[in-house]
């Protein structure tokens, strides 16, 4: 119990805990944003993988870490138009063509490493780039605080400030109005004039840029490499965060903070007698719990109502 109070009264334990939130939050405001429109997206874990090996190989052959950034971002988009295709206009179930995708990204990018470089795990022979860190002004000097929140990736602060921009677009905008509109009642959203796929195609081709931009945090920002499942079931993790969260993106932040909390501490705890497996279980099971307990209070109160 000492060893776990040393590890919350440390800035670099908390730092971390920010860094491990970001891949998440980003990968959650997707789901969030295509679970709102009625139309789940699956395939985020297979689109973050996707835009973390994109980013990598498009920085290398560009030495520009915002070139593969950008090249990252329109693999997700074209991975979210893939499924959007099938399930809107080919009406396959969205929830196996996700899966589908998926399964696909896993073997392709190991695939199109090896074509590229001859690697088969990680691309180590690639001299990709990392996007820059960002030191805030004054918040940078304060103590403790600045250390805690100044000098992350420049990802993990787009990353807040979506978290601000989508609460925006539910609640102030058009399109988010439209998006609500489609997820609760696509008959009602087509009789007042609302193409109900065109407004799914978009909030699709949102959650896979969001999913991209949190695949491509892990290689470009996390690390500066890409290796094989690198997204750990991440995508799986977001669906979860999401779920909890609603519609609501300032609920999705501290969902997402519960899994970077967990992960950090589990890399905190790696130095005390327990095995390795079983420490880096600890974030997923968290999760796991969570959820189970979230679902659980929420049939509970449904059946009293």
């Amino acid at each position: 119990m000492e060893a776990l109070f040393e590890i919350l009264l440390k800035e670099d334990f908390w730092f971390a805990v920010i860094r491990s939130t970001t891949p998440i939050l980003l990968t959650t405001l997707g789901a969030m944003i295509a679970a709102r429109a009625g139309a789940r997206n699956i395939a985020l874990e297979g689109t973050m993988l996707t835009a973390a090996f994109v980013g990598v190989a498009a920085s290398h052959f560009t030495q520009s870490a915002f070139v593969g950034l950008l090249f990252a971002v329109i693999s997700g988009i074209i991975l979210s138009n893939i499924i959007a295709y099938f399930a809107l206009k080919l009406k396959s179930n969205i929830i196996i063509s996700g899966i589908s995708l998926n399964l696909m990204a896993s073997g392709m990018t190991v695939f199109g490493l090896y074509l590229l470089t001859g690697d088969k795990g990680a691309s180590t022979s690639l001299n990709s780039l990392a996007l820059p860190n960002v030191n805030i002004p004054i918040i940078e000097n304060i103590p403790v605080i600045g250390k805690i929140i100044s000098g992350h990736n420049i990802l993990t602060y787009v990353a807040l400030i979506l978290v601000l921009l989508v609460y925006i677009m539910f609640k102030y905008t058009q399109l988010g109005l439209r998006i609500k509109a489609v997820g609760e009642s696509p008959e009602a959203a087509e009789s007042v004039g609302i193409s109900v796929n065109k407004v799914k195609y978009i909030a699709l081709t949102m959650s896979g840029a969001l999913a991209a931009l949190g695949g491509a945090f892990l290689s470009m920002g996390y690390v500066t490499l890409f290796s094989a499942g690198m997204t750990s079931g991440r995508g799986y993790i977001a669906l979860a965060t999401q779920s909890m969260a609603g519609a609501n993106p300032v609920v999705g932040l501290l969902t997402s903070g519960l899994f970077g909390f967990a992960e950090s501490m589990s890399n905190y705890l790696q130095g005390i007698n327990l095995p390795i497996e079983f420490i880096q279980m600890l974030p997923y099971l968290a999760i796991v719990v969570i959820y189970v307990v979230y679902c659980a209070n929420k049939t509970k109160q449904e059946n009293k109502a």
